[in-house]
């Protein structure tokens, strides 16, 4: 069966977490809480418009932030982009990621805002912000 809409699973686990206050139905098998070590933000040299998104310049090994908490529903070589990492946030955007030399995140992983993507060894990320199969204008969501 085809699927014509999304459907925000990052949404409804966020919904599940407030619930049950863990993404995680296990949690109390966890002896010690899990603390995140990266918390950054996206610093770039230089924009500049590319394909349906936008090409940053940014230092060699760049260690690559996520821009906001979601779903992690795309692993893979887009044409154009290299390797992709496309995540589904709760406001229903969909952010690609693309440039990556490598990732660190698993498909169907809960991402938080800040926390680590993976790592862009040539200067260029690419970044593409699509909602409901739509293009938006990067310069809106780039701060």
């Amino acid at each position: 069966q085809v699927y014509d809409t999304n459907f925000s699973f990052a949404y409804i686990n966020s919904v599940y977490q407030k619930a049950f206050g863990s993404p995680i139905p296990f949690s109390t098998l966890i002896k010690q809480p899990v603390q995140a070590t990266f918390q950054e933000q996206l610093v770039y040299k230089n924009q500049e418009k590319y394909k349906e998104g936008v090409k940053l310049t940014v230092e060699n090994h760049y260690l690559v932030p996520i821009k906001k908490s979601g779903l992690v529903v795309f692993i893979g070589e887009k044409d154009g982009y290299g390797k992709t990492v496309i995540i589904q946030q709760m406001d229903g955007i969909d952010v690609w990621y693309g440039g990556l030399s490598d990732v660190h995140v698993k498909l169907y992983d809960y991402v938080e805002e800040g926390s680590l993507l993976g790592e862009v060894k040539d200067q260029s990320l690419y970044l593409v912000f699509k909602k409901e199969g739509t293009i938006l204008d990067y310069q809106d969501y780039l701060s």
